[in-house]
């Protein structure tokens, strides 16, 4: 086929947008540049509801609704409209209709946008024969309603991360190592990395520098091209465990690193350490926030819920709670160190609260860990980073494959994305934590169920 056939019968396809494509990504017009783009009318009804509130999914919702509008000018929107611009295919709003041969409301049901959402997609396919009209949507099971009736569906690729078991981990094992250079590391604090084959040469990186008969572990640093010893240590009578932990408390430490990822499945000690450290470092910053996003059960608002706000939230914050509790306990032995950790909480010189409540402002001088990461999207994550002010730190944690949000996998969230994007910048470390540390009876869990 040649190049211009194969542009042509590119340039055949109707892209239905479901509404959790917007959510996840109010310009998501900018990815189908050369197709046409269908927006069934009970999407913009659902956004509608959206558009109040101080989520980050009400803020989609509303930036669409802005986009569509400066998109459509003075013309009529349920008839074919060019893109401005580079853009080279139309888009329009397609009302309420039926098809004439195959109702997806007569299948499933009436009364569910989802239903009608997928008549559009029928409709169009009935009015454009010659083209392919393809759903696309974040929603799983609106996906195999689609592909029942013979409709072509596809997910929202578009910040997607492929290859997840090639994901930097933001450690190198170096094995063979020369025994003089354990020598060299342990005397003069650092090694070069010209008799190593260290294959990351950008950004902050750990190593495990083993021998026949010794094992180091060392940080690259980039600036001087030379790998630096590290030593475990101890924060807030918390010590790490184990090679990773150390490097996730070194990372966490350095005031020149000012975005962490820590990733790892539960009961490895990714929320545990980064708390530790942000009460080690107190005086460095003006306060400490940490943090996480709310997903209600059964996708229900906390509104639903009985009592004050206190009472709805404090279900959702318990982990971090739990690990306020156990760097507590650390200090048995010494009742005044308690009380200071209390106080730290009375006077919000820490607030623990959750994600929605600190939308919008500006993070001067905070040290802001932000747990189960993995349940934001990379718009998300963007605009948390873009929220930071001078002398912040940023610190991410959570389990790429513990998704409690419906229209997010382990590819798609912004966890993964960020690890994915951010790995050889200068002000960035990341830590995977493979080892669980919590229990043996967690590890079991973990490992064989």
């Amino acid at each position: 086929m040649s190049k211009s056939a194969k542009q042509s019968s590119q340039q055949q396809k109707i892209f239905v947008l479901d509404t959790s494509v917007i959510l996840y990504d109010h310009n998501a017009f900018s990815n189908f540049q050369e197709h046409d783009v269908a927006i069934p009318i009970q999407v913009l009804e659902e956004l509608d509801n959206m558009k109040s509130g101080n989520e980050t999914r009400n803020a989609e919702a509303r930036s669409f609704i802005r986009l569509m509008d400066k998109a459509s000018g003075e013309q009529i929107m349920n008839k074919w409209i060019p893109f401005n611009g580079s853009m080279k295919g139309n888009f329009k709003v397609v009302m309420d209709t039926k098809p004439d041969h195959l109702d997806a409301e007569a299948v499933f049901g009436t009364g569910k946008i989802d239903h009608k959402i997928l008549n559009a997609a029928l409709s169009l396919r009935q009015e454009f024969p010659a083209k392919k009209v393809i759903l696309v949507s974040k929603d799983i099971c609106l996906r195999l309603k689609a592909k029942s009736l013979d409709l072509h569906a596809e997910d929202y690729e578009t910040g997607k991360v492929k290859n997840l078991d090639e994901l930097y981990t933001g450690t190198t094992t170096l094995s063979k190592v020369p025994e003089l250079l354990f020598h060299e590391l342990k005397t003069e604090g650092s090694i070069p990395t010209n008799e190593l084959q260290l294959s990351n040469r950008t950004g902050n990186h750990f190593c495990i520098l083993k021998s026949n008969r010794k094992t180091a572990m060392g940080w690259y640093d980039f600036q001087s091209e030379r790998i630096a010893a590290i030593k475990p240590r101890s924060i807030f009578k918390i010590a790490p465990r184990n090679h990773e932990q150390s490097f996730a408390v070194h990372a966490l430490l350095n005031p020149d690193i000012k975005l962490v990822t820590i990733q790892g499945k539960a009961g490895t000690g990714k929320t545990l350490l980064a708390i530790a450290s942000a009460l080690e470092q107190r005086k460095d910053y003006r306060q400490i926030y940490v943090t996480r996003p709310i997903v209600a059960l059964s996708n229900k608002d906390i509104g639903f819920l009985p009592g004050d706000v206190k009472s709805k939230i404090d279900p959702y914050m318990a982990p971090i709670w739990d690990n306020m509790r156990f760097i507590k306990e650390q200090y048995s032995d010494d009742p005044k160190m308690q009380a200071r950790i209390d106080e730290f909480v009375k006077t919000e010189k820490i607030v623990i609260t959750p994600l929605a409540y600190i939308r919008g402002r500006t993070l001067s001088k905070i040290f802001f860990i932000v747990d189960e990461a993995q349940n934001l999207t990379p718009h998300e994550i963007k605009t948390i980073i873009s929220r930071a002010g001078e002398d912040t730190k940023i610190v991410f944690t959570g389990d790429i494959y513990q998704i409690d949000t419906p229209y997010l996998d382990a590819e798609s969230n912004g966890l993964s994305y960020l690890i994915e994007n951010a790995k050889n910048h200068p002000l960035y470390a990341h830590i995977t934590l493979a080892k669980g540390e919590r229990s043996e009876l967690a590890n079991l869990a973990n490992d064989l169920l």
